[in-house]
């Protein structure tokens, strides 16, 4: 009966009764709201992380609280990656001394277990630095004994400059499960500038080969260019025997060459080696001093999980020396050069490199220091991955700017194994995040090119020789403009650097 009388009174009326069913349905859905807010409320109010002190936490760009809230993609295990460098150059840094007074890093409810006499538990764990947790009234109450800043807490907040830079610049293992483990290489990289810039150096002390495995060794590679004559290349090729590195230090010995870290942050190279292997003999001494506070900490762009499927890629990079000067000496037979403060650079590079190609570059520009790249994995054919351009001056980190392309120019011609090859006389990136703006130009003064095909066929692989899409690497020397802003302020600066590409 009931349901009859509502179908009259929906055909007798029907205007009216889809009014009322609206206004109906409006006020149970505005009630489901409120009771969702309440409940989300009341579960909030609860919840034991909500404490602390200080007036301002800072999360990365882009992240959801409220995913991070309720345990969703990213909620659960949160942290932030190189937190040590984000606590230094952007929050702790010079930059922001005049209106930061301290900085209290924590993390909190971590979720561990233990295993104890067979049997496996659960733990909420939290971490933090109690002399600067207190500077800001968030230490919770001792029951007993002490709880102060030890060691680990000093290294990790104001570590020494051995200690930052063997934090980055130390050696790693391969994964276990990465493909191509025979193209694993490992490598410092200085480059040294002459005082009239017509003259340079690159300088690669070069872990080859797996090293979980007896088919590895070291070489010393050392390149000497004349802007715009000849290129005199300089090997030592050592058995694995002779080489000694450490996954906790940046200190490497290949033969007689070494990279030692000093205490006070410096890098003192010595290397011994000859022309193309054999020929005229090459002896370096060198002290290279990185700027304080100018360094990209780098890190893995692609990480291989501990299981047993294939890891395709592998690839990891820093920068301890961004911005460096170098002093000493380079001497082939019985002509020296010397170097007194010149400018230098230094990074740090690790990862399988079959098939893969990138563009870089590292350039002063007057006040400014400036690193830019991109790497292309061997699966990455057809894709463009955007640019990163990271930008320093005296006090640090200053920008991140992230350029889809880089428009080159092809406007010089050079000859590699007897081919002419087109490479970039000119380039300008630019991009706007926000308020900021960069523009970089780039007018290249000198390059030359080896092809990465020549090796690949030495080793019999012939047919992947066949398939490089861009087989000539092409490195440049040359001077970079940059014009902007940032943070409101105009940014603009001129010098030389060093960059890569293939072609």
């Amino acid at each position: 009966m009931i349901a009859l009388l509502a179908l009259r009174n929906l055909a007798h009326r029907p205007l009216r009764s889809l009014f009322l069913l609206f206004g109906y349905s409006l006020g149970v859905g505005v009630m489901i709201v409120l009771l969702a807010i309440g409940q989300a409320m009341l579960t909030q109010a609860r919840d034991e992380k909500l404490v602390g002190g200080g007036q301002v936490t800072v999360l990365p760009e882009g992240m959801n609280i409220e995913v991070m809230k309720t345990g969703g993609v990213g909620g659960l295990f949160f942290s932030i990656a190189n937190a040590r460098f984000i606590y230094r150059q952007l929050l702790a840094s010079p930059r922001l001394a005049r209106d930061v007074a301290t900085v209290a890093p924590q993390i909190d409810g971590k979720l561990l277990y233990f295993r104890a006499h067979g049997v496996e538990r659960s733990v909420r764990a939290a971490g933090e630095i109690p002399s600067h947790s207190a500077a800001v009234d968030a230490l919770p109450p001792t029951v007993s004994g002490a709880w102060r800043d030890d060691d680990g807490d000093r290294r990790w907040a104001t570590p020494t400059p051995q200690e930052l830079y063997a934090s980055i610049d130390h050696f790693h293992l391969p994964p276990k499960n990465v493909a191509h483990s025979d193209s694993w290489a490992e490598w410092h990289y200085f480059n040294v500038l002459s005082a009239s810039g017509k003259r340079w150096a690159f300088i690669s002390f070069i872990v080859a080969g797996d090293v979980r495995s007896p088919k590895w060794g070291g070489q010393v590679a050392v390149s000497v260019r004349e802007q715009g004559g000849r290129t005199r290349r300089f090997t030592s090729n050592v058995r694995r025997e002779q080489v000694h590195f450490s996954t906790d230090s940046a200190d490497l010995e290949i033969g007689t060459s070494r990279v030692h870290l000093l205490p006070d942050g410096r890098y003192a190279l010595t290397a011994s080696a000859a022309e193309n292997g054999s020929g005229a003999p090459l002896k370096l001494d060198l002290t290279v001093t990185p700027a304080p506070n100018i360094f990209f900490p780098g890190g893995s762009i692609a990480e291989c999980a501990d299981t047993d499927e294939s890891c395709p890629f592998a690839s990891g990079y820093t920068v301890p020396g961004l911005r460096a000067s170098a002093t000493g000496s380079l001497c082939v037979s019985d002509s020296c050069e010397r170097f007194d403060s010149a400018q230098s650079y230094h990074d740090h590079n690790w990862g399988v490199w079959h098939g893969v190609s990138w563009d870089w570059g590292a350039t002063r520009a007057g006040e400014y220091t400036l690193l830019y790249g991109r790497v292309a994995p061997p699966d990455s054919a057809g894709t463009t991955q955007p640019f990163f351009v990271y930008l320093t001056d005296s006090l640090g980190f200053r920008a991140l700017f992230r350029p889809h392309e880089i428009a080159y120019d092809d406007g010089r011609t050079i000859v590699v194994n007897g081919r002419e090859v087109k490479v970039p006389s000119h380039a300008v990136m630019q991009d706007a995040r926000g308020p900021d703006t960069l523009r970089v130009e780039l007018d290249i003064e000198d390059a030359i090119g080896s092809d990465t095909r020549t090796s690949l066929v030495e080793r019999g692989d012939a047919a992947d020789a066949r398939r490089i899409l861009r087989p000539y690497f092409i490195q440049m020397k040359g001077r970079a403009r940059i014009s902007g802003r940032v943070g409101g302020a105009p940014i603009v600066g001129e010098g030389a650097g060093f960059f890569e590409t293939y072609r």
